[in-house]
């Protein structure tokens, strides 16, 4: 797949602010790593800024795992130290200094934090990469899809997609590509149902089958870095279906290489964010 447009590099006159400043709303106590590997992994795909939202309480710890080319924005937590409701009041002063924005990896499952996350993905206005436990958050309440200010993309694995739908994980199976096509019509919403041949469906009809990726991508981690790399993509000034297509694809090849220079056993998420350079280059 020939690289598209907006990650060719090609005019000498662009500057950081012209590659997409982001924002990723992830992280909590015990789950920091997802914060640091979604952010990089935005870097590593070319986005110009990076910015990890985090709990008041967690930013020196998140400075330590996190790369020194990303920046943080503290943001209000709750007496466990994850984000607290009152976080969303903090982040909808500030939608104007963002191109794309992600949320979930590593968000947790807290009161406050879930209804943060719905109010988010309801009324952001900007471009919005929904993944992880904030698809967890919008289970039962994806009707405020059809509401939402701003375009979305769901990165679903088979078991979100299960809860968001009331299907079984064996009629998803049966027919992903329905299934996935459907839930993009009906919410208004690009869909990524991630698994062996990820699908991508668009709101108006459009479908790509992912044909890059390898089992040692089944690892801890894996989707954090493709939520950072659809997120970079889309920031750059990608459609969102092609942000969500051309990074399947990119994750993809970035985890095959990583699979010939280390082996499918014992792959880790900074083995596919170390090769997202080498997955560009034909």
């Amino acid at each position: 797949m020939p690289l598209p447009a907006p990650l060719s590099r090609v005019n000498p006159r662009l500057s950081k602010k012209d590659f997409g400043h982001l924002l990723i709303i992830a992280g909590s106590p015990t789950m920091l790593g997802a914060s640091a590997l979604c952010s990089l992994a935005a870097m590593r795909s070319g986005a110009g800024l990076v910015t990890a939202a985090v709990p008041r309480g967690l930013n020196l710890t998140l400075q330590k795992k996190i790369s020194n080319v990303v920046m943080t924005k503290l943001l209000a937590q709750s007496r466990s130290g994850a984000y607290s409701l009152k976080a969303y009041d903090e982040l909808k002063k500030s939608w104007d200094q963002f191109d794309a924005i992600a949320i979930g990896p590593g968000l947790g499952r807290e009161g406050g934090t879930q209804q943060m996350a719905r109010q988010i993905i309801m009324h952001c206005p900007k471009p919005l990469v929904v993944d992880a436990d904030a698809l967890f958050a919008l289970a039962g309440h994806t009707d405020i899809l059809k509401k939402a200010a701003g375009p979305r993309i769901l990165t679903p694995h088979v078991g979100e997609m299960s809860r968001l739908t009331g299907q079984t994980i064996k009629e998803i199976e049966a027919s992903r590509v329905k299934t996935a096509c459907d839930f993009a019509r009906g919410f208004n919403c690009v869909l990524l149902l991630k698994g062996p041949r990820t699908v991508i469906a668009s709101s108006q009809g459009k479908t790509s089958i992912n044909q890059t990726g390898n089992v040692g991508m089944a690892t801890a981690g894996s989707g954090d870095v493709l939520t950072g790399m659809i997120t970079a993509f889309w920031g750059q000034g990608m459609s969102p279906f092609d942000a969500a297509k051309y990074g399947a694809y990119y994750h993809g090849r970035a985890g095959d290489l990583a699979a010939r220079a280390h082996g499918k056993w014992g792959m880790i998420a900074l083995d596919i964010i170390d090769h997202i350079k080498d997955s560009y280059e034909k």
